[in-house]
């Protein structure tokens, strides 16, 4: 997979264009990023898919605990209806401070992840399910034939990695420091080693949030507001492996979990940045994003793309060349 994540802050006009222009590009998917704070992403979805023909199209990652599991995988099975054959579902346990905002806890992520998949691939396959985990459902199922979606596991952590291995169909890997990247897949190594043969082909994409534009200062000023999202709700390896202050990392995610996005954006130091972005030029960026290839099956640029998205994506199908993925 070589694909772009596009964010619905914009009108669902303009993203079903970034979406097309993606498509035009050379990208092979397009992946609509999950906030409760932006619009729709299952409404946004369905007007990408609308405007393209052969890119893939999902959610990116869709959270199991904003809304029930079993509603989740019926929505996800209705996106398909729309682009058969090129839906995949991102599924991850979303962030602990923008969660707060909504007054959920974030209990038991792996298990929550796990059970969603579980019984989703059981409601596609047109089963009626009972489950009584970290949901519940009885007698659950779909009133209508629904195709089974390639399931994407959002995953950073230790065991959701080596989970995601063992029983997604990929792994959507949050980080874009080649350090993270290499690290995460030793993780997956892991779990693959324990994959039942019967689960088919894993797929490792590093998930990298990247902003890019001829003016790279102002490419690095857009991607720090995603930054100070990803600083918010690192774990502390994470901070120590770059050298990040951890009272630091902790004032950002003050910030994000006040829902005041500038003052977090605006204490996101060097370190962080350099950490948890690839951004730049396009030259700054496309070796930054080769060197994450090195270590993965696939790359998604993730959002904000760049100060002017749609300049971002000519930018980066240049810098890429998604038509010689060997690059």
């Amino acid at each position: 997979m070589l694909g772009v994540e596009i964010a619905p802050e914009e009108p669902l006009e303009e993203v079903a264009a970034f979406g097309a222009a993606a498509e035009a590009t050379g990208f092979d998917a397009a992946l609509v990023s999950c906030h409760y704070n932006n619009r729709d992403p299952m409404l946004a979805a369905q007007r990408l898919a609308a405007a393209t023909e052969s890119i893939g199209v999902g959610p990116a990652a869709a959270n199991p605990y904003e809304t029930h599991p079993v509603r989740l995988a019926g929505a996800v099975a209705t996106l398909a209806e729309s682009a058969p054959d090129r839906t995949l579902c991102g599924l991850a346990p979303g962030d602990r401070s923008t969660l707060r905002n909504l007054g959920i806890e974030q209990e038991r992520p792996l298990r929550r992840v796990l059970e969603t998949m579980r019984v989703a691939r059981r409601l596609w396959d047109g089963e009626r399910v009972d489950h009584d985990g970290t949901f519940r459902a009885s007698g659950a199922g779909l009133n209508f034939d629904a195709e089974r979606v390639p399931v994407y596991v959002g995953a950073q952590g230790p065991d959701m990695l080596r989970m995601a291995a063992k029983h997604a169909d990929g792994a959507l890997v949050n980080a874009s420091h080649p350090a993270d990247v290499s690290w995460a897949a030793d993780r997956i190594a892991e779990g693959e080693a324990e994959r039942p043969a019967e689960r088919g082909e894993f797929e490792s994409v590093a998930y990298a949030v990247t902003s890019v534009a001829e003016d790279g200062a102002a490419a690095r000023a857009e991607a720090r507001f995603p930054v100070a999202f990803v600083a918010a709700g690192a774990a502390e390896q994470v901070l120590d492996r770059h050298g990040i202050d951890r009272e630091a990392a902790a004032a950002v995610g003050e910030a994000v979990e006040g829902g005041e996005f500038r003052t977090a954006a605006e204490r996101v130091t060097p370190a962080m940045l350099a950490a948890f972005a690839v951004a730049g030029t396009p030259d700054e960026v496309a070796e930054g994003l080769t060197a994450l290839k090195d270590h993965v099956d696939g790359l998604v640029a993730g959002w904000p793309l760049g100060p002017d998205p749609a300049a971002a994506i000519r930018l980066l199908g240049a810098a890429l060349d998604p038509a010689n993925p060997g690059r």
